[in-house]
C-alpha cells in the first residue's frame, strides 16, 4: 500500500463564517494587490470589529485613530477595519459576499446605535463616502 500524498492543509475557518465563505475569502486575499488585503486581514478586521463593539452598556463608543498606517498596527483604530471588510466585499462571489454581509449588518447597526454622529463632517479639509469614518472619534497623538 502506498502512502497518500495530502496537498497543504486547508486555512482555518474564519469565526461566524462557513467553510466555503471562508475558503472564498482565504482566496480573494491570496491574489489581492492592496496593501491591506493580505492573506488574515479579513479574520483579523472582524475581530477587531466584534471587540471593538463588545463592551457592555449604554456608553457611546469613541474609535481610536492608529498611531502608526502599517499594515499591523492600522488594526488600532476600527474603522481601518471596516475597511478591509469593505474592500473584501467587493473581491468575493455574490454567495460569500451576501453572507459576509449579514454577518456584518447587525455589527454595523451596533457601531451606528453605539457611536456619535460627527457634526463637523461637512467642514472637515478631506470627506469619505464611508459612514463610519462620519462618526465622533478620539483624534491620534499630535492630531
Amino acid at each position: 500500500m502506498t502512502p497518500r500524498l495530502w496537498g497543504p492543509a486547508p486555512p482555518p475557518r474564519i469565526h461566524g463564517l462557513s467553510a466555503g465563505t471562508s475558503l472564498a475569502v482565504h482566496r480573494a486575499e491570496r491574489v489581492s494587490a492592496g496593501w491591506y488585503l493580505y492573506p488574515g486581514a479579513t479574520d483579523r478586521a472582524l475581530r477587531r470589529y466584534r471587540e471593538f463593539l463588545a463592551p457592555p452598556g449604554r456608553r457611546p463608543l469613541y474609535p481610536q485613530a492608529a498611531f502608526c498606517s502599517c499594515p499591523g498596527c492600522s488594526f488600532d483604530d476600527v474603522r481601518h477595519a471596516r475597511d478591509v471588510l469593505d474592500g473584501i466585499l467587493g473581491a468575493l462571489p455574490v454567495r460569500a459576499r451576501a453572507e459576509l454581509r449579514r454577518v456584518l449588518r447587525p455589527l454595523d447597526a451596533a457601531l451606528l446605535h453605539r457611536t456619535l454622529p460627527d457634526p463637523f463632517t461637512r467642514r472637515r479639509q478631506w470627506r469619505t463616502e464611508f459612514w463610519w469614518y462620519r462618526r465622533l472619534a478620539c483624534p491620534s497623538e499630535g492630531g
